[in-house]
């Protein structure tokens, strides 16, 4: 019996030590083909079909290989000057008038602005949409949830309310809406980049202790 758990024991370790490397791996890798792809068909149609195809690198020929990485190189430097074209004033009104040309679209509008409103508050372009981390006494008594204050409302006794948003895990586009006594809530003692990086990890990517301010 002793034997099976110190082997149990070493599998879990071996497992546990490999999770890290191999999602570590995982996520570089789709980034990569992600960002790889638009560039890539561009710099696809001016590679010379002579470029050597018995060359293999992990299965990938070079032809493949350069076409990837050159497509990567692309796509970043396409995204770079695209901020830096919508970052002065001239781009900027370009922008705008895109925008605006979107929001008469029925359907696409409401998709647009909703995705253009999760991307701001989680990018930090919005620096009001998360004021600050709290922990609220929910889904019920006894339960503490981590959750982003998004603003405050007095109610007719002039008692403050928190508009709470309640990410969900791993994926905090989305979650809950709650309107709370602002003394009902307990302030943690950690910004918003440090708040969502908890949610997402499942608690594995947190503080060694919460500072948490009654």
């Amino acid at each position: 019996m002793k034997q099976d758990k110190k082997i149990q024991q070493y599998l879990l370790t071996g497992l546990i030590s490999i999770i890290p490397i191999y999602l570590t791996y995982w996520i570089i890798k789709n980034l990569f083909l992600f960002f790889s792809g638009p560039g890539g068909i561009i710099v696809g149609l001016f590679l010379p079909d002579f470029i050597n195809q018995n060359f293999e690198f992990g299965g990938i020929t070079l032809l493949s290989l350069l076409q990837k990485i050159l497509g990567f190189i692309l796509t970043i430097g396409s995204l770079y000057f695209l901020g830096l074209i919508i970052s002065n004033v001239f781009g900027k009104k370009l922008y705008k008038l895109f925008e605006s040309l979107l929001e008469k679209i029925p359907f696409v509008s409401k998709v647009y602005k909703s995705i253009k409103q999760i991307t701001a508050s989680l990018s930090g372009a919005n620096s009001k949409a998360f004021q600050k981390v709290v922990l609220v006494e929910y889904p019920r008594k006894g339960l503490w949830t981590i959750a982003m204050v998004t603003g405050e409302t007095l109610d007719d006794k002039d008692e403050k309310y928190y508009n709470i948003f309640v990410p969900t895990t791993p994926n905090p586009t989305s979650g809950y809406l709650l309107f709370i006594k602002s003394t009902e809530t307990k302030k943690l003692d950690v910004s918003v980049e440090e708040g969502l990086k908890i949610i997402v990890s499942g608690g594995m990517i947190s503080p060694e202790k919460l500072n948490i301010n009654e």
